[in-house]
């Protein structure tokens, strides 16, 4: 069976300062468009790190620039931590974007952090892993984004050859993209998610932040990621 989780949310077992959400996908999503954390742009597609065209791009960091909306994702990172992964000993964080968001969970849960980078450091002491990870520790890693879940995937591979064991990884938004999917399939790793591409969609169309014709276009590109705009 797939150990892919997309979203999970029980609102009895969760504590929350806001009583008012009562589901994280859509609040996640309306929070993001809100914030002007997604940008369309289909006349200058963005590139992404795995050479993928896009015409929209999420951009998570600006949710650390408003203090709500951080503790608002803080505790659902929380409480989905506890629900889905059970005892680890360290929170690890994938290089640059999910970096301040792990060392704040790290802090309220009370637990050892390192962040990783994409790849060993050109100078210096050339670690890939940075701060204090053990073999045979428990690793819960925190990701803002999942696109191709290329820099994802490598970030799992650092950790395991490192002698320490990942229990999971969570992160704020997926684009659900089957590719990524697989990859973790095949990995073996749990991947939950606060909110996704086709709740994020829903959201915007229903709050007038896609027209129509921009509904189009990312339809099209939706069904080819790999070759749109090339």
């Amino acid at each position: 069976m797939s150990k892919y989780i997309n979203t999970i949310y029980i609102s009895n077992k969760i504590s929350t300062k806001n009583k008012n959400i009562m589901n994280t996908e859509k609040n996640v999503a309306t929070q993001l468009l809100k914030c002007k954390a997604v940008k369309l742009q289909p006349e200058n597609p963005f590139t992404w790190a795995s050479g993928w065209k896009s015409p929209i791009y999420c951009d998570n960091r600006r949710t650390l620039s408003y203090p709500a909306l951080r503790s608002i994702i803080t505790e659902y990172l929380i409480a989905n931590i506890r629900l889905r992964f059970g005892e680890f000993d360290v929170i690890a964080s994938v290089a640059t974007g999910a970096i301040p968001q792990g060392a704040i969970v790290s802090d309220c849960l009370e637990k050892p952090f390192c962040y990783i980078r994409p790849e060993p450091k050109g100078h210096g002491l050339g670690n890939q892993i940075e701060g204090v990870l053990e073999p045979g520790q428990r690793v819960v890693i925190i990701e803002d984004l999942i696109s191709t879940g290329g820099s994802s995937l490598k970030a799992i591979k650092a950790v395991r050859d490192a002698g320490a064991e990942v229990v999971g990884m969570i992160a704020i938004f997926t684009y659900g993209f089957q590719k990524a999917i697989s990859a973790f399939e095949e990995a073996n790793v749990a991947l939950v998610t606060l909110s996704d591409y086709e709740t994020l969609v829903k959201v915007a169309i229903k709050n007038g932040y896609i027209k129509p014709n921009q509904l189009e276009l990312l339809n099209e590109w939706r069904l080819s990621p790999d070759t749109w705009g090339k």
